[in-house]
């Protein structure tokens, strides 16, 4: 996994918001489209896709779409 990818699979999890808006230093909680359906869709998507388990209280932790890279990364 890396972080150009990961970006681009992040960005996927948001309908309306256009990928190009989306970088590892984006604050994503700041995107209009952020909610907690948003984050059970990051958590699903980092199941599915990398096979890691990250729980609510981790994602909230998160700032940066980097720091979810590197949570899922270190599990």
């Amino acid at each position: 996994m890396d972080i150009k990818e990961f970006v681009q699979t992040f960005a996927q999890q948001f309908e309306d918001t256009d990928p190009a808006e989306i970088t590892a230093d984006t604050e994503f909680r700041e995107l209009d489209e952020w909610s907690s359906l948003t984050g059970m869709c990051i958590m699903a998507m980092a199941k599915t896709q990398y096979g890691k388990i990250i729980t609510g209280k981790e994602l909230k932790e998160c700032e940066t779409v980097k720091d979810v890279f590197d949570l899922i990364s270190s599990k």
